[in-house]
């Protein structure tokens, strides 16, 4: 049970359980504002523009890109291990505090799995478009076929990555869902128009909260988080050995793993905490959402940024004891100092060095500065996955095939686009679903200790 008095509330104002539910769903139920409808039109031309970049993409092919022969992957690439990092918000913050018993999550939780669902959707566009021949995505299924001996290439990272994706989406959405059904039914009961009753109702699938429901429902909640928390590891660990299997300098090193896990867990929190702050500001959520609760992300924040710069610099330090010339040349000459200096710098800063700040009390109770600190960690978390893809691609073994890569509008766009639908996504999620799962916040309220 969460004692009050040692922790403090969780839940402020003395809320009783059908303030918890008008509160939570009042926007459901109001008109659209202002800058939702501004957000869903901006939101749309960004996606229009990745629609006509995905069209030249299909219809003139990968060479619309910067991409060449030695400069294989690039900003497709990038975006993608990007996008699949701020999905892992969700199950990363609702499985692990949720097997931790961490009552703090129930307001937050909803939001980051709804992030981690519509992150893993734009993820999984660039890896389909980088094939160059996306006609020709079904042989990546692994169905019974009569075309002979044809079957998939099980030594392909882009088959691993189909794997990844799918199942990560498929346990992310379920378990997203699963959590929403008893609010559905909240829903369902009090709305007043008839089509949202029998709207709301039919995703409620006939919850009615009977005992043996809730025993179900809190089983199922606990066997999908337990297979969520392996994906957490595994769908990362797979994405940085679409890597590690190489040979490019820079690439095959066995910290590679845990790196990218962790550097998922990262910026995907870092954009809960932009989410977050954003959300209790508009829809005045402070009592739900309280000071407390963001101040427990940023103190992760703080503490993975750690673990990240010591990965930044056990690399560093890998390639200078190793001795491979081409290792030290990749870190010190390539990444440290030469091309992609600013590149390098504006990750290591980012995300290991302006994160600390929030060791002070000050700093993390300031709203403004946090904001813009998660904001950051993200802009790094993008240069981080540059400096690794195009850094050891465009200066490897051969100077005679050394090559300087930079992005097409058509990749710039596309980028925009997915930008586009996660906002998109998000905006609809605010208006049409609940942004704090009633039944948990309900949960805690209910069992908090007061004086």
């Amino acid at each position: 049970m969460y004692n009050t008095e040692v922790r403090g509330p969780l839940i402020l104002g003395n809320k009783s359980l059908s303030q918890i539910t008008a509160d939570i769903t009042s926007p459901l139920y109001a008109r659209p504002k202002f800058w939702w409808i501004v957000g869903m039109g901006i939101s749309s031309i960004m996606m229009l523009l990745g629609f006509w970049a995905i069209y030249v993409t299909i219809s003139q092919g990968i060479g619309t890109w910067g991409v060449n022969n030695t400069v294989g992957w690039g900003w497709a690439i990038i975006n993608f291990v990007w996008w699949i990092g701020i999905g892992h918000a969700g199950t990363a913050f609702s499985i692990f505090l949720l097997i931790l018993r961490q009552e703090w999550r129930s307001s937050i939780n909803r939001a980051a799995e709804a992030m981690t669902v519509v992150a893993v959707g734009c993820a999984a566009i660039f890896p389909a478009l980088h094939m160059g021949r996306i006609w020709d995505a079904f042989f990546i299924l692994p169905y019974p076929n009569t075309r002979g001996p044809l079957w998939v290439n099980y030594n392909s990272p882009l088959f691993w990555d189909f794997i990844a994706i799918s199942a990560y989406l498929l346990i992310s959405a379920s378990f997203w869902y699963l959590g929403m059904i008893p609010d559905f039914a909240t829903i369902r009961d009090h709305a007043k128009s008839k089509i949202k009753k029998a709207a709301y109702g039919f995703f409620a699938m006939g919850w009615r909260g009977s005992v043996g429901e809730w025993k179900r429902y809190e089983g199922l909640s606990y066997i999908l988080g337990g297979i969520a928390a392996v994906l957490v590891v595994s769908v990362h660990s797979i994405v940085s050995t679409d890597f590690a299997v190489s040979v490019e300098p820079g690439w095959h090193t066995t910290i590679f793993p845990p790196y990218f896990v962790v550097g998922a867990i990262f910026s995907g929190f870092a954009m809960v905490m932009t989410l977050m702050i954003i959300l209790r500001k508009i829809y005045k959520f402070e009592e739900y959402v309280t000071n407390a609760h963001l101040d427990k992300v940023a103190k992760i924040l703080m503490f993975v940024s750690l673990i990240m710069g010591t990965a930044y610099l056990t690399e560093i330090f890998t390639a200078w004891y190793s001795g491979n010339e081409y290792e030290i040349f990749t870190f010190f000459h390539n990444r440290i100092t030469g091309e992609f200096t600013k590149q390098f710098w504006a990750m290591f800063i980012f995300n290991a060095i302006v994160p600390q700040l929030m060791w002070f009390k000050k700093i993390r109770s300031n709203l403004v500065i946090v904001f813009i600190i998660s904001i950051l960690i993200n802009v790094g978390m993008w240069f981080e996955r540059f400096n690794i893809v195009v850094t050891s691609l465009s200066k490897n073994y051969l100077p005679s095939a050394w090559a300087t890569y930079t992005p097409t509008f058509v990749e710039i766009a596309m980028y925009i686009g997915t930008l586009g639908i996660f906002i998109f996504g998000v905006l609809l999620f605010f208006k049409y679903i609940p942004m704090i799962a009633i039944s948990e916040v309900k949960a805690v309220n209910k069992h908090q200790v007061k004086k």
